[in-house]
């Protein structure tokens, strides 16, 4: 029988690492209950709940805790500056540029309600005391990512906390092979980007781009970032970045490559058995036979690790298909580095999106982004409420949210 809403008392207090990494981790597990009859995605956060915030500049994470010391309840945030406009510049060439308008954005992530102990109001709870500790950290916007089929959730934010339907990216997942993809270096280079020239070449081309970090220079020195990759024609002339950025080619790509196995691993559960075994005939044939290129299933139903792409970009009639290059690139990583997929998030109207490869059945055709104004006053009269902001063709996915 339910217990009833007026009966149950919980206290919302800070996580202590020391005294709740335990608890917490069995509260999550009893959250991994996936539609009966389904596959299902599951999370296994190696031993480590703040992993996918502690990267961020700012992070905090609540409890929710019954008078008889059971943690029913949890939640994430962090907070950090982003880009949410743009406008004019003046330029002495009378070239039509633009300048960014930051805000302090607010994320929040890994909220947690034991089952036994849902429709009490502690979900409600939690956001409300993490939308608190946002506001005295002086943030103006708060924003949650939710499965567009999650109703539950849905309804939590934007019928009871004041959340509103904000963006639609599509999540792309590829699993890695077993053979080795071709790049096809006769038309095109990779070259690998320093993280300082990496940082510049974004803040020339993404800095008006929404959602874009104003520390971009604090992930891309982080050693979960294993590089960033520039896809060229073989023939342009490359001198450096400067020279680059003066005098680009006709046709160019760019991308970043984020370890998110060294944070946690994901495991796909409820499949029958017969889908298990034609993954493993297809692993085993593409092992054996490496030169057909035979597409096969990694194996997605023990815990696995996953390389994320992210910061694409490029220019030129080409760029679509230099970005399916180093796309190939990072797979080719993520199969030397032990991963079972790559992924990358874009706009749902991303140019470059065609050229990102993925199977259907392993992503998400949409991923609804929901936003809320928590300042009395906007940081720049330019880009008014950004809530009723129409949506733009690219936004930028922070790696360490993901």
């Amino acid at each position: 029988m339910r217990m009833r809403e007026d009966i149950v008392r919980v206290v919302v207090r800070e996580f202590e690492p020391e005294r709740d990494k335990e608890a917490v981790e069995v509260l999550e597990k009893t959250c991994e209950v996936g539609p009966s009859g389904k596959m299902s995605l599951f999370t296994d956060l190696l031993g480590d709940p703040l992993c996918r915030v502690r990267h961020s500049p700012s992070f905090f994470m609540l409890v929710a805790e019954t008078c008889g010391s059971q943690i029913v309840g949890v939640v994430r945030g962090c907070i950090k500056t982003v880009t949410c406009g743009k406008k004019p510049l003046r330029s002495p060439s009378g070239a039509k540029q633009y300048t960014p308008i930051y805000t302090k954005l607010a994320y929040l992530l890994g909220l947690r309600v034991s089952p036994a102990y849902r429709r009490m109001g502690i979900g409600l709870t939690l956001v409300q005391k993490m939308e608190e500790w946002f506001r005295s950290k002086g943030a103006e916007y708060s924003y949650i990512a939710t499965d567009i089929d999650n109703e539950a959730s849905i309804s939590l934010f934007t019928l009871r906390s004041g959340y509103t339907k904000f963006r639609t990216p599509s999540i792309l997942v590829h699993p890695v092979f077993a053979h080795r993809f071709p790049l096809h270096y006769r038309a095109l280079r990779l070259l690998p980007l320093s993280p300082s020239d990496a940082e510049l070449l974004y803040r020339r081309r993404l800095s008006t781009t929404e959602f874009f970090p104003r520390d971009i220079g604090s992930i891309l020195h982080n050693p979960l970032s294993l590089g960033t990759y520039l896809a060229l024609p073989s023939d342009y002339p490359w001198t450096g970045l400067d020279s680059f950025l003066a005098e680009p080619p006709a046709s160019w790509a760019v991308l970043s490559v984020w370890n998110c196995k060294a944070l946690f691993r994901l495991e796909v559960r409820g499949a029958g058995k017969w889908r298990r075994w034609l993954s493993k005939a297809t692993r085993a044939i593409d092992k054996a036979l490496p030169c057909f290129r035979i597409p096969s299933v990694p194996d997605v139903f023990r815990p696995f690790g996953m390389y994320l792409m992210y910061g694409i970009e490029g220019e030129g009639k080409d760029a679509a298909e230099m970005v399916r290059v180093l796309c190939r690139h990072v797979h080719n990583m993520a199969r030397k580095g032990g991963c079972a997929a790559v992924a990358a998030e874009v706009a749902a109207e991303e140019p470059l999106k065609k050229g990102i490869p993925y199977w259907r059945r392993m992503s998400c055709a949409e991923d609804l982004w929901c936003v809320k104004r928590l300042a009395e006053e906007y940081s720049d009269g330019a880009v008014g409420d950004w809530t009723k902001a129409a949506p733009g063709k690219s936004i930028f996915v922070d790696p360490r949210e993901f």
